[in-house]
């Protein structure tokens, strides 16, 4: 059974004629959002950017298939108007206002340069690349035009700037790290944040009067943070409008729901263990890679299909899906099971069998990893975990399953290399210059999205020709050298793509499945 198609779509679609004015939608969040600044280090979470994206500019919207169109409530225009040095001129829309009453402009793009781009550890940044390859953000002809020179060509130039944040909340380190801690100080969208209720865990967004474009057709969005089985109970109770489908034991008290319909996509989103590489055992490329062909992700990969009507890949590669073009398989004998050849590379690396089922030992110090997960973790990963511990018990590594607090895995676990295994996603990364952030060599203190600190100078090298070739099938084949290279340095055990599956209420219009574009909460409302 395949994926569907790549990009495929299904929100719902209807035009503004058919919806009513008003009306409420709540949905579910898996965790209380403490950080709304998506650009700094702990913000990385998608709901994250699912809520900022009502409040803040999207100065670009991508279509089902990927395709970014320019915002005409942002942007009037935004074209590469030279290309020696790449240059980028923006026409902002002079109608678009902050909350506090200042124009979009150029202000507001070199602070976010600033912030992102200039090698400023004092900024705990997620993902730097693009910004740092301009080399100027200056005023054009006038107060709305914004011109970005970049030092070396970049591809991938809509996806900067985007959300664009407001100068004046965002300029210094003190309020890019911490001004966004629960809280969102100034915004300039179809909606502003009317509460957050901590004590009920819920945020509310209402249609904000000063916006200058289309009216949205909601009176009122609410999220709520619901661990996973909450969500899908409330879902039932009818006090939400909207949850995920894609898990066998979810799609089968969905599919048949009261008030209810199922929506199927294809969307850029992919399941892996993270390898801490850092330290402890997985420091020895041997034991990750030891540790790749131990696990049997056909397997995994078969529990995360059972029960569901769409088909579950595995992935050969960690910057395509599947279904996208430029995909190939690089994954080679380090995607294959194959316990023998596991345990030939701990008997190399000196971690000595200690008999079946035992961890191994080497100086003393047995082979245990800690293997951390969140609480909101839903029951497929909590399987996936414990079939991924009794794979490596087979080779005499042993894995102890740490639950932490669903607010504290990223802050405290994840972000700060607190975990030897980690299971979680990358969704969204449609722009294939995102993967930077991800496998890029860490500066510092600053890992940026790579939690395993795991990269070498080939991989960045590689990482960031691609990023520069406007060439899109040479692009491709530099990533793919990139990806093999990603492959042989053990960063991670790259395991599925996931299918998307969402169950609605019945009468919701443009919010599901966006394939790999965005849902224009402008334009989300209930049919009459």
């Amino acid at each position: 059974m395949k994926a569907p198609a790549y990009g495929t779509e299904d929100i719902g679609r209807q035009p503004p004629q058919n919806l009513r004015q008003g009306g409420t939608l709540t949905l579910a969040t898996s965790q209380w959002i403490t950080q709304y600044n998506v650009n700094q280090a702990a913000g990385t979470i998608g709901e994250a950017s699912e809520i900022d994206s009502l409040v803040e500019p999207k100065l670009f919207r991508r279509d089902a298939k990927g395709v970014p169109h320019a915002n005409p409530d942002y942007l009037l225009s935004a074209s590469v108007t030279a290309t020696s040095p790449q240059t980028v001129t923006y026409r902002l829309n002079p109608h678009a206002r902050w909350s506090d009453g200042k124009p979009l402009g150029v202000a507001d793009f070199e602070a976010e340069w600033r912030a992102l781009g200039r090698g400023d550890d004092r900024y705990l940044v997620a993902d730097p690349s693009g910004y740092d390859q301009i080399s100027e953000v200056r005023r054009g002809g006038d107060a709305s035009e914004v011109q970005v020179v970049f030092r070396s060509p970049y591809a991938d130039w809509q996806r900067l700037f985007d959300p664009l944040f407001p100068a004046s909340a965002t300029s210094t380190p003190e309020q890019f790290n911490n001004g966004w801690t629960g809280r969102i100080p100034v915004t300039a969208g179809p909606f502003r944040i009317a509460s957050m209720d901590r004590t009920t865990q819920s945020v509310t967004a209402v249609p904000d009067p000063a916006w200058w474009g289309t009216r949205p057709r909601l009176d009122k969005v609410v999220f709520r943070a619901l661990l996973p089985p909450a969500a899908l109970q409330a879902y039932l109770n009818g006090e939400i409008d909207a949850v995920n489908a894609a898990t066998a034991e979810a799609y089968q008290q969905l599919k048949s729901a009261r008030n209810s319909t199922v929506r199927t996509g294809s969307a850029w989103d992919e399941v892996h263990v993270s390898l801490n590489g850092a330290g402890g055992p997985l420091t020895d490329v041997d034991v990750r890679h030891a540790l790749q062909q131990a696990v049997d992700r056909q397997a995994l990969a078969n529990v995360a299909a059972e029960g569901l009507p769409v088909g579950v890949p595995l992935l050969g590669n960690h910057i395509f899906m599947t279904n996208q073009p430029g995909y190939a398989d690089n994954s080679g004998e380090l995607g294959t099971f194959d316990p023998q050849a596991a345990a030939a590379l701990l008997d190399k690396a000196g971690w000595k069998s200690s008999g079946q089922g035992k961890p191994r030992v080497k100086g003393g110090q047995a082979l245990k990893l800690r293997f951390v997960i969140a609480e909101s973790t839903n029951r497929l990963g909590l399987d996936l975990a414990q079939l991924l511990q009794q794979m490596l018990a087979q080779v005499g590594i042993g894995v102890e399953i740490q639950k932490v607090p669903a607010e504290d895995y990223g802050p405290k676990y994840l972000d700060v290399g607190n975990f030897d295994l980690a299971i979680f996603r990358f969704t969204d990364l449609t722009y294939p210059s995102q993967s930077q952030a991800v496998y890029r060599l860490p500066r510092g203190a600053q890992s940026f999205q790579n939690y395993g600190r795991i990269s070498d100078a080939t991989l960045d090298n590689l990482l960031k020709q691609a990023s520069g070739t406007l060439d899109p099938v040479r692009a491709a084949q530099l990533y793919n050298q990139a990806d093999a290279e990603i492959w042989k340095l053990g960063h991670d055990v790259e395991l599925y793509q996931r299918p998307q599956m969402m169950a609605v209420r019945k009468g919701l219009a443009n919010y599901g499945i966006p394939g790999l574009g965005d849902i224009d909460f402008a334009a989300v409302g209930w049919t009459k």
